[in-house]
């Protein structure tokens, strides 16, 4: 025998009774942006190479180490999309989006690509839900965005096992003021580093404060505080962020070690966080940045987002407040008679176009097995139908609930389900 075609490692098949979970998701999801005004965008798949590497930075990660690129038949390099944020920024400019509104609230769901080791609820492609709100600079903004994640949480009932940590890295002024401390701080104890902060220190020293390195982990642990080197404006725009978390009664905690990896932020940043998922344990990260529409070739435009894997969601969600999605099944049509079997798919398009979820056997099984079936597919009801109810126009419908069982006409199955939903 020929050897099993298998999937790609560090892929995942979403199979039928995941799907139902993640579309019970999507709802919640869909109704939160609703709520608060967000339309949702599409983006291609793919983007040029060069919007990644001016829009999350050449010297992340993402871009030297993960990402899926290739030339087309042109020889134009190509990259999968590793974020979403450089994609949704290009595609307001190029689209003219400012002159429709001079704030844009946008939201996007999709799968992402990173040739990263795969772990728990992260994939080389994993799905990301993720909003931006661009054109305004002011703390409200802000707060809004983080709102609308947190109001997602109290819908799925998972607020109060997750943590907001929050943090600001200032505008460019503050930010090179305090790259400088930090060097100093780090330059007596730079061979004690890991290699990965090594290579960090003059480039990006900030993410060294995201090292996961143990011996880095104590280095840093009494390094200066970003907050100390904030100017005037910033802690000021820091100061008034808080104060309104603090007047919508959202729970956070100031993070000092808090960074973002790429390299576009400033101002207020965040995450979200749940000890349910062990070491890796955040489930939403993002941040202002005013910077990137216009190192993108757009106007001075400030903007804030944030991006949440949703594997990663979803087992949060598991394993605190499990989504309910049991299939749904009206109706399962159960067939006793061989010579009906040309005139049971016309049967059941009827009860379909009227609004039902049906299902048929197709493997002309016994009347004991296509009852099995039903009773496996959830249905909440059974209509069997056999050459004596043809000939008279009637099913015996048979609630798989109660138990009971009715003779109904075949035109009027349909309603007598709908007006018992």
């Amino acid at each position: 025998m020929p050897d099993k075609v298998q999937r790609v490692k560090g892929v995942n098949d979403i199979l039928p009774a995941e799907v139902r979970q993640w579309q019970a998701l999507e709802t919640i999801i869909q109704n939160v942006m609703a709520g608060y005004a967000y339309g949702e965008i599409r983006p291609p798949i793919f983007e040029k190479t060069d919007l990644f590497a001016r829009g999350v930075g050449e010297d992340t990660d993402i871009v030297s180490k993960e990402m899926y690129t290739f030339s087309d038949m042109g020889g134009l390099s190509l990259t999968l999309r590793p974020e979403l944020t450089a994609g949704v920024v290009r595609s307001y400019i190029q689209n003219n989006l400012q002159q429709v509104s001079p704030v844009q609230k946008l939201w996007y769901e999709g799968p992402m690509f990173r040739q990263e080791r795969p772990q728990k609820g992260r994939y080389r492609q994993f799905w990301q839900l993720g909003a931006e709100a661009i054109g305004s600079p002011n703390p409200e903004q802000d707060v809004e965005i983080i709102d609308l994640f947190y109001a997602l949480l109290r819908e799925l009932g998972i607020e109060k096992s997750v943590t907001l940590k929050i943090n600001s890295v200032g505008d460019s002024e503050s930010r090179a003021a305090y790259r400088s401390a930090l060097r100093d701080y780090l330059m007596p104890q730079l061979n004690k580093l890991s290699e990965t902060s090594r290579n960090r220190f003059e480039s990006n020293p900030l993410r060294i404060l995201d090292s996961k390195a143990p011996n880095d982990r104590e280095i840093i642990k009494n390094a200066p505080k970003i907050r100390d080197c904030l100017n005037e404006s910033s802690a000021a725009h820091y100061e008034e962020v808080l104060a309104m978390l603090d007047k919508m009664v959202i729970p956070y905690f100031q993070d000092d070690l808090l960074v973002r990896g790429l390299d576009y932020y400033t101002h207020t940043i965040f995450e979200f966080t749940s000890d349910a998922l062990g070491a890796q344990d955040a489930i939403c990260g993002g941040g202002r940045y005013n910077d990137l529409v216009k190192e993108l070739g757009g106007s001075d435009v400030p903007a804030i987002g944030w991006a949440s894997g949703i594997e990663r969601l979803l087992l949060v969600v598991d394993a605190i407040k499990p989504l309910s999605t049991d299939p749904v099944l009206d109706l399962f049509l159960v067939v006793t008679g061989s010579d009906l079997r040309t005139e049971t798919p016309g049967i059941i398009r009827n009860w379909r176009s009227a609004g039902l979820s049906c299902d048929a056997d197709t493997l002309r099984r016994s009347m004991k097995a296509q009852m099995r079936e039903a009773n496996r597919q959830g249905a909440r009801y059974v209509a069997i139908l056999g050459e004596d109810e043809f000939s008279q126009g009637v099913v015996q419908l048979k609630n798989f609930e109660s138990g009971k069982q009715t003779t109904v006409a075949i035109e009027k199955v349909a309603e007598v389900i709908i007006k018992d939903a």
